[in-house]
């Protein structure tokens, strides 16, 4: 059993079902006996990128998360310090907050993203 917390641009291409994701990773994902995880967090990058224009989703993720058999993961004040005390490798703090939930929560963050693997944090690749 695998515990799991999807980046932004991973919980999105999950929604889209689209082909940007490997195939082990999406049948890891969508295995029953793993746990995924979505962050307070990304619903805040997704609003806030839609407010700016740059991104069109849905205006119901919370639902989309519970659809899809997602975990909600809130944000706590830990988080928050944990986030902070990070080394400045990766400059974008909502994956900042990303990393800090991983590692504080035991999760394997499933990411693109290579800045990320500068942190120890473990990770997926998509």
């Amino acid at each position: 059993m695998s515990r799991l917390l999807l980046d932004t641009h991973t919980f999105l291409w999950c929604l889209a079902d689209v082909g940007r994701l490997a195939e082990d990773t999406r049948a890891t994902i969508a295995d029953p006996h793993n746990d995924v995880f979505v962050s307070a967090i990304t619903g805040w990058e997704i609003t806030v990128k839609k407010a700016k224009g740059r991104l069109v989703a849905s205006d119901n993720l919370s639902m989309l998360v519970e659809e899809r058999g997602f975990t909600h993961l809130p944000l706590t004040f830990h988080h928050a310090e944990q986030a902070g005390r990070l080394p400045m490798h990766h400059r974008d703090p909502f994956d900042r907050f990303l990393i800090a939930q991983a590692r504080t929560e035991g999760l394997i963050l499933v990411t693109r993203d290579g800045h990320i693997r500068q942190y120890d944090v473990a990770t997926m690749e998509v």
